[in-house]
């Protein structure tokens, strides 16, 4: 009998979590009930990610002499960060709210315990893919990095750009990072990863999503300071792109986000439920 309802309840709680996963997203209207989200099913992105990915372009040349502005206001090119040392390259734009903060977080905790030194063995080059973006928004991102890294020594290797569109398509299209601007939200649609550059600038290394490993990270900055170019590696790419309140839809970093923890879920239930299975069964025979 213990038996069967536990295996019952691993039944019912799996067909649960893979109803609300596969659920289409929804607004709610008047009066509470909800609206459902015309024209996508669980299957279909919304329209705003339709062009948005992030292809490996490895030993791509980046175009190094393009004009930017660092966070003091300063016109600069990526060639003063690149030269003699590897550096790690994070497009995103700072008035971003959803998933670029989690990504310049992730980027932050993962390079805490490299044995590297920013500034002095490699380079960080944060893009704002904005180009309405001013260098003061560029240069409060740089502080609360600053103030969150707890390595006040790495300040000179941190840069946080802003540019022109030109400017910024070209080294975007360059890494293979694609992305839309939707102006009914004003948000930008894109996926989130970094990508590893040599000292001469070219794609070296991807690594897609907010949390990199460490280990990886060390021994990819070495590599590509050596002007080694990495093999392709399995794409898992997050998209940025957040809930729209006036078309009841999701974007696909949320939908795929709760896809992901059901899964996680229905994983933990099936392991503890074997458990149990198991002292029921040395139960019965004491």
């Amino acid at each position: 009998m213990h038996r069967l309802n536990h295996v019952m309840c691993l039944l019912l709680i799996v067909y649960a979590i893979s109803m609300a996963a596969s659920a289409p997203a929804h607004a709610h209207g008047g009066g509470g009930q909800p609206v459902p989200a015309q024209g996508q099913g669980p299957k279909d992105p919304p329209a705003a990610l339709a062009a948005v990915a992030f292809e490996q372009r490895l030993n791509q040349q980046v175009p190094l002499d393009l004009p930017f502005r660092d966070e003091t206001g300063r016109s600069v090119t990526l060639r003063e960060y690149v030269g003699q040392q590897s550096a790690i390259l994070l497009p995103l734009y700072y008035s971003c709210e959803t998933l670029c903060p989690l990504a310049l977080d992730g980027l932050t905790r993962s390079l805490r315990p490299v044995p590297l030194e920013v500034g002095r063995d490699f380079g960080v080059i944060i893009l704002s893919i904005n180009p309405r973006e001013p260098p003061s928004l560029a240069a409060k991102r740089k502080s609360e990095v600053l103030l969150r890294n707890g390595r006040p020594e790495g300040e000179r290797g941190w840069h946080f750009l802003t540019g022109d569109e030109t400017a910024i398509r070209a080294v975007t299209s360059a890494i293979g990072f694609r992305y839309t601007y939707d102006a009914k939200t004003d948000q930008y649609a894109h996926p989130a990863g970094v990508v590893l550059l040599t000292p001469e600038g070219k794609a070296a290394r991807y690594f897609y999503g907010i949390d990199f490993p460490p280990r990886d990270l060390h021994l990819g900055l070495i590599e590509a300071a050596d002007r080694k170019i990495a093999t392709l590696i399995d794409q898992a790419v997050l998209y940025c792109y957040r809930y729209d309140a006036l078309t009841g839809k999701y974007g696909l970093v949320v939908m795929n986000v709760v896809r992901l923890g059901g899964v996680l879920t229905v994983l933990a239930l099936g392991a503890f439920l074997l458990v149990m299975f198991r002292r029921d069964r040395r139960t019965a025979r004491l």
